[in-house]
């Protein structure tokens, strides 16, 4: 595995987007994680890419998570407009690109279907994305976007902390390579690496994405996922995908269910 800084043009108030990959070949596979993430939640899966992908793979710290730079805007179509900016000078022409994207990461997968951003994916899958929203749900993150980077005096609560927000308490640990650039050390304490004002995102516009979609877009979720029910992933996709009895961060829990979901429509 190697690891690569990509810079953004100036106009973009970023400092760079950090991006691991690997592997070989035309096709490319582009894995975007969920707010409050980073690109190593999909180690798991990619410890299994050299037999399940046969091409190569980028896995980014979306901006302001993990090492990635920040921005002054999170909207969705902003967050799309720095990866498809990053992604666009690995492309082969004669390769295919597929996009997973987690929770966030799967909105961010839409923008990217529609080709408003400079790439055609081929086909595009979208896990765990809510799809409900209350006005007090994005009140509340609106909120969390205003506030200040909490500190922590210890590693030890930066990462369970962490954790939590990311959803990965209970089934990895401050140890695991799927938690790795997830919170920072600084000169007053430790905080997680995410910049807040990333909670202010706002409520995808999901439905109007989908219509604009220029290629296959699947859906899917873990059965136990608490963020959305498979009933109301189908009123966006009739033939959304049950990724059995797992959670959220179903590529964390059951990687190779995941690899099953992308081969069953190669």
């Amino acid at each position: 595995m190697t690891v690569a800084l990509f810079f953004a043009p100036h106009d973009m108030e970023t400092t760079g987007m950090h991006i691991e990959h690997g592997g070989e070949g035309p096709d490319l596979l582009l894995l975007l994680h969920g707010m409050g993430a980073t690109g190593a939640v999909w180690s798991p899966m990619l410890a299994e890419a050299g037999a399940r992908w046969h091409g190569r793979w980028m896995a980014p710290d979306l901006p302001g998570h993990g090492q990635s730079g920040r921005q002054a805007s999170y909207a969705p179509g902003q967050i799309a407009a720095s990866v498809a900016r990053a992604v666009l000078p690995h492309l082969d022409p004669a390769g295919r690109l597929v996009v997973l994207g987690h929770s966030l990461g799967g909105v961010v997968a839409l923008a990217l279907a529609t080709g408003w951003f400079g790439v055609a994916p081929h086909r595009v899958f979208g896990a765990g994305i809510k799809v409900a929203w209350s006005e007090d749900e994005v009140r509340r993150m609106d909120s969390l976007a205003a506030q200040p980077a909490r500190k922590f005096a210890t590693q030890e609560e930066a990462w369970d902390r962490y954790l939590k927000v990311s959803g990965l308490a209970g089934i990895a640990g401050a140890a695991s390579c799927a938690v790795a650039r997830g919170i920072a050390h600084e000169t007053d304490g430790w905080q997680l690496a995410m910049d807040p004002r990333a909670n202010g995102v706002g409520k995808p516009p999901l439905a109007e994405l989908l219509t604009l979609a220029r290629c296959s877009v699947h859906l899917g979720r873990g059965a136990h996922d608490a963020m959305v029910t498979i009933e109301q992933t189908r009123l966006f996709d009739p033939e959304a995908r049950d990724l059995g009895p797992n959670g959220h961060n179903v590529m964390v829990e059951a990687p190779g269910t995941v690899w099953d979901w992308l081969a069953s429509f190669d």
